[in-house]
């Protein structure tokens, strides 16, 4: 008997002791907010390879809390799917994860990720706009890392032929793709028409421009049956219905919108800065032929969708205070500066898009700063991704079959409010 009851204590210590880890895994993660050692980096690809010597850096200075970098693939939405699934199993396996700005509110709304201390990092330092894509009900759960904006880039050689400056309302550019572009064998005016994220942003873009907005209240209410929003889907809807957008377009993400561009059939194109360098290679057919000012709107500049990236905590990393530490140098003016030479990415620090030298290397950057200063975040939503993906599909059927703006106005408002609720 006395080996029966030496091993049901046994046992009983066992499911303790498996209760106790099961527990830790399924609640508060073992190391809590000051646990300290190694962690993982989880990030989309990095196409230039710059992170990893970035992350040199940290692992030299930090032998027993290295660095571990993971990447995923290169699309955002299989980035947000992995990612997604290892955060609704409650896995500890990343610490950090560099998120999409589109994704803070819904990765908070749902606990994946740990609210952090303001105080912590130089957030006075960054553009103003970039913090606002880490907060969410008035509270910061990530830290801007990359920005970006949507840039106008025109052929600057046709226009000075025609003597005409580059468009700063929407009627100065339908008035040019309409009259100068056929002259010149091109199509008028493209940007990221594929039901896609790229369709989202470029809605978005036309309908804050005009003063509107989707969504409103953290994603709580519908407000795109207004007069501002009705007007940025007409410019969009219009554009396509009266030609100088074309109809190639709708099948256009970044790459194959700067593909035309760069092939000179494109008189005007909207897209992110990336495109810059590539339209200006020695391969390219506009090489020196083109110049990217802040997109237009209605009756000035417009606004565009804040693109880039937030780094953000696993709510159940063991080792948080080590990821804490991790972001405040990946965010620091040192490394920032390298996001821009090395990775090619527009970085959140204010001060370098001042910058002579950078200035100097990278002429597009007093122009993206203006962008960045007067973009707005994506939509804000706990349901962001079945609000984009209702955006993309009521948008591009409407693109594509020509509907009117009141028919896509009242779809749009009714699918959404499927997903949020009428507020």
């Amino acid at each position: 008997m006395r080996w029966k009851r030496a091993a049901g204590r046994a046992l009983l210590v066992c499911s303790l002791l498996f209760a106790g880890q099961a527990g830790a895994r399924a609640g508060e993660p073992a190391g809590g907010p000051d646990g300290r050692g190694p962690v993982t980096l989880v990030t989309g690809g990095d196409l230039t390879g710059y992170l990893r010597g970035v992350l040199d850096g940290w692992n030299d200075r930090h032998p027993r809390e290295k660095v571990t970098l993971v990447e995923l693939p290169d699309a955002a939405d299989e980035v947000r799917a992995q990612m997604v699934t290892e955060l609704r199993s409650r896995s500890d396996r990343f610490d950090v994860l560099n998120i999409d700005v589109a994704w803070t509110s819904e990765f908070a709304a749902a606990g994946w990720i740990k609210p952090v201390n303001s105080a912590q990092f130089p957030l006075k330092h960054f553009l103003p706009p970039v913090v606002d894509t880490a907060t969410f009900r008035g509270r910061l759960y990530a830290v801007p890392y990359v920005t970006n904006a949507g840039l106008l880039y025109y052929r600057k050689d046709v226009l000075a032929r025609e003597g005409a400056r580059p468009p700063r309302t929407w009627a100065e550019l339908e008035r040019l793709a309409k009259t100068v572009a056929p002259k010149y064998g091109m199509d008028g005016y493209a940007g990221q028409f594929l039901p896609y994220e790229g369709l989202t942003a470029n809605v978005g873009e036309a309908v804050q421009s005009a003063g509107g907005s989707v969504l409103a209240g953290e994603g709580a209410r519908v407000t795109v049956d207004s007069p501002a929003a009705r007007r940025g889907l007409s410019f969009l809807l219009d554009g396509v219905r009266e030609g100088w957008i074309p109809q190639r377009a709708l099948t256009y993400k970044e790459e194959e919108s700067r593909k035309a561009f760069q092939d000179g059939r494109l008189l005007f194109l909207r897209n992110w800065p990336y495109a810059y360098a590539l339209a200006n290679a020695r391969s390219s057919k506009v090489a020196g032929k083109f110049g990217a000012v802040p997109l237009p709107g209605p009756d000035g500049p417009g606004s565009s969708a804040l693109g880039g990236s937030n780094l953000a905590v696993n709510a159940q990393s063991r080792h948080q205070k080590t990821a804490t530490e991790l972001i405040s140098y990946l965010t620091t003016e040192s490394v920032q500066r390298r996001v821009l030479t090395e990775g090619a990415l527009p970085p959140v620090w204010a001060d370098l898009y001042s910058d002579p030298e950078l200035v100097r290397r990278f002429p597009y950057l007093p122009t993206l700063k203006r962008g960045v200063l007067a973009a707005k975040p994506r939509l804000k939503s706990p349901h962001y991704d079945q609000v984009s993906l209702a955006v993309q599909a009521v948008m591009h059927d409407a693109l594509l079959h020509r509907r009117s703006t009141d028919a896509t106005v009242a779809r749009l408002t009714r699918e959404l409010r499927a997903i949020v609720g009428r507020g």
